[in-house]
Protein backbone atom coordinates (compact mmCIF):
# COMPACT_ATOMS: atom_id res chain seq x y z
CA UNK A 1 0.00 0.00 0.00
CA UNK A 2 2.93 2.30 0.68
CA UNK A 3 4.30 1.60 -2.79
CA UNK A 4 0.86 2.22 -4.29
CA UNK A 5 0.60 5.56 -2.47
CA UNK A 6 4.05 6.51 -3.69
CA UNK A 7 3.06 5.56 -7.26
CA UNK A 8 -0.02 7.77 -7.05
CA UNK A 9 2.10 10.80 -6.14
CA UNK A 10 3.77 10.56 -9.54
CA UNK A 11 0.56 10.66 -11.57
CA UNK A 12 -0.02 13.43 -14.07
CA UNK A 13 -2.27 16.32 -13.02
CA UNK A 14 -5.09 14.99 -15.22
CA UNK A 15 -4.80 11.52 -13.69
CA UNK A 16 -4.76 13.00 -10.18
CA UNK A 17 -8.00 14.85 -10.89
CA UNK A 18 -9.61 11.52 -11.82
CA UNK A 19 -8.24 9.69 -8.79
CA UNK A 20 -10.78 8.60 -6.17
CA UNK A 21 -8.80 9.63 -3.11
CA UNK A 22 -11.54 8.45 -0.74
CA UNK A 23 -11.25 4.88 -2.01
CA UNK A 24 -7.47 4.85 -1.61
CA UNK A 25 -7.71 6.46 1.83
CA UNK A 26 -10.21 3.80 2.93
CA UNK A 27 -7.83 1.02 1.86
CA UNK A 28 -4.95 2.62 3.77
CA UNK A 29 -7.15 3.21 6.82
CA UNK A 30 -8.16 -0.45 6.90
CA UNK A 31 -4.50 -1.49 7.06
CA UNK A 32 -3.68 1.12 9.71
CA UNK A 33 -6.62 -0.01 11.86
CA UNK A 34 -5.54 -3.65 11.59
CA UNK A 35 -1.96 -2.74 12.52
CA UNK A 36 -3.29 -0.76 15.46
CA UNK A 37 -5.40 -3.69 16.67
CA UNK A 38 -2.39 -6.02 16.55
CA UNK A 39 -0.08 -3.66 18.43
CA UNK A 40 -2.71 -2.70 20.99
CA UNK A 41 -3.70 -6.32 21.69
CA UNK A 42 -0.05 -7.19 22.29
CA UNK A 43 0.30 -4.21 24.66
CA UNK A 44 -2.68 -5.56 26.63
CA UNK A 45 -1.57 -9.21 26.58
CA UNK A 46 -2.00 -10.65 30.06
CA UNK A 47 -3.57 -7.47 31.38
CA UNK A 48 -7.22 -6.75 32.08
CA UNK A 49 -8.41 -4.30 29.45
CA UNK A 50 -9.80 -0.91 30.43
CA UNK A 51 -13.27 -1.34 31.96
CA UNK A 52 -13.18 -5.02 31.03
CA UNK A 53 -13.45 -4.20 27.31
CA UNK A 54 -11.07 -3.34 24.53
CA UNK A 55 -9.37 -0.09 25.49
CA UNK A 56 -11.27 2.34 23.35
CA UNK A 57 -12.98 5.63 24.03
CA UNK A 58 -15.08 5.72 20.86
CA UNK A 59 -14.45 7.70 17.71
CA UNK A 60 -12.67 11.00 18.26
CA UNK A 61 -13.04 11.05 22.03
CA UNK A 62 -13.26 14.48 23.66
CA UNK A 63 -10.77 14.38 26.52
CA UNK A 64 -10.15 18.13 26.79
CA UNK A 65 -8.46 18.89 30.13
CA UNK A 66 -9.15 15.33 31.32
CA UNK A 67 -7.06 13.97 34.19
CA UNK A 68 -5.81 10.70 32.69
CA UNK A 69 -2.93 10.11 35.10
CA UNK A 70 -4.55 7.18 36.93
CA UNK A 71 -6.13 5.52 33.90
CA UNK A 72 -4.30 2.56 32.39
CA UNK A 73 -3.95 3.63 28.76
CA UNK A 74 -1.61 0.86 27.62
CA UNK A 75 -3.01 -0.41 24.34
CA UNK A 76 -5.76 2.24 24.25
CA UNK A 77 -7.30 3.46 21.00
CA UNK A 78 -7.03 7.25 21.11
CA UNK A 79 -7.30 7.75 17.34
CA UNK A 80 -8.46 11.29 16.69
CA UNK A 81 -8.74 12.05 20.42
CA UNK A 82 -8.98 15.66 21.49
CA UNK A 83 -6.31 15.70 24.22
CA UNK A 84 -6.07 19.48 24.46
CA UNK A 85 -4.71 20.32 27.94
CA UNK A 86 -5.21 16.70 29.05
CA UNK A 87 -3.05 15.52 31.95
CA UNK A 88 -1.11 12.41 30.94
CA UNK A 89 1.78 12.95 33.35
CA UNK A 90 3.67 9.79 34.20
CA UNK A 91 1.35 7.56 32.17
CA UNK A 92 2.59 4.38 30.48
CA UNK A 93 1.37 4.75 26.90
CA UNK A 94 2.83 1.54 25.48
CA UNK A 95 0.90 0.38 22.42
CA UNK A 96 -1.44 3.38 22.56
CA UNK A 97 -2.69 4.51 19.11
CA UNK A 98 -2.47 8.29 18.68
CA UNK A 99 -3.19 8.65 14.97
CA UNK A 100 -4.71 12.09 14.45
CA UNK A 101 -4.83 12.90 18.19
CA UNK A 102 -4.67 16.58 19.14
CA UNK A 103 -1.90 17.10 21.72
CA UNK A 104 -2.08 20.90 21.99
CA UNK A 105 -1.09 21.84 25.54
CA UNK A 106 -1.35 18.19 26.70
CA UNK A 107 0.89 17.58 29.71
CA UNK A 108 3.00 14.50 29.01
CA UNK A 109 5.79 15.16 31.51
CA UNK A 110 7.23 11.85 32.66
CA UNK A 111 5.02 9.85 30.28
CA UNK A 112 6.41 6.83 28.44
CA UNK A 113 5.55 7.10 24.74
CA UNK A 114 8.43 4.91 23.49
CA UNK A 115 6.21 2.15 22.11
CA UNK A 116 3.09 4.15 21.28
CA UNK A 117 2.00 4.10 17.66
CA UNK A 118 1.21 6.66 14.98
CA UNK A 119 2.75 9.46 17.01
CA UNK A 120 4.18 12.44 15.09
CA UNK A 121 6.72 15.14 15.73
CA UNK A 122 4.03 17.80 15.31
CA UNK A 123 2.03 16.22 18.14
CA UNK A 124 5.05 16.29 20.43
CA UNK A 125 5.85 19.88 19.46
CA UNK A 126 2.34 20.88 20.58
CA UNK A 127 2.58 19.07 23.93
CA UNK A 128 4.26 19.92 27.25
CA UNK A 129 7.00 17.48 28.11
CA UNK A 130 10.22 17.45 30.07
CA UNK A 131 13.51 15.57 30.39
CA UNK A 132 11.72 12.58 31.92
CA UNK A 133 9.28 12.19 29.00
CA UNK A 134 10.25 9.08 27.03
CA UNK A 135 9.83 9.33 23.26
CA UNK A 136 10.19 6.86 20.39
CA UNK A 137 13.65 7.03 18.80
CA UNK A 138 12.05 8.34 15.59
CA UNK A 139 11.03 11.59 17.31
CA UNK A 140 13.11 14.50 18.59
CA UNK A 141 12.61 16.10 22.00
CA UNK A 142 11.28 19.63 21.38
CA UNK A 143 13.66 22.31 22.59
CA UNK A 144 10.91 24.22 24.42
CA UNK A 145 10.42 21.27 26.79
CA UNK A 146 13.56 22.27 28.62
CA UNK A 147 11.98 25.59 29.55
CA UNK A 148 8.46 24.43 30.39
CA UNK A 149 7.19 25.62 33.76
CA UNK A 150 3.63 24.83 34.84
CA UNK A 151 1.29 27.70 35.59
CA UNK A 152 0.41 27.85 39.28
CA UNK A 153 -2.88 29.53 40.11
CA UNK A 154 -3.33 31.12 43.51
Amino acid sequence: MRDETERLTHLSPDSLLKLDVAVHRAKVNTLLQRASELVRSEACYGKKAYSGHQKTFGQRPDLVAADLRRIDLRGADLRGACLIAADLRGNELIGTDFIGADFRDADIRGANLTKSIFLTQAQMNAAKGDASTKLPSSLTRPTHWGTYRPVVYK
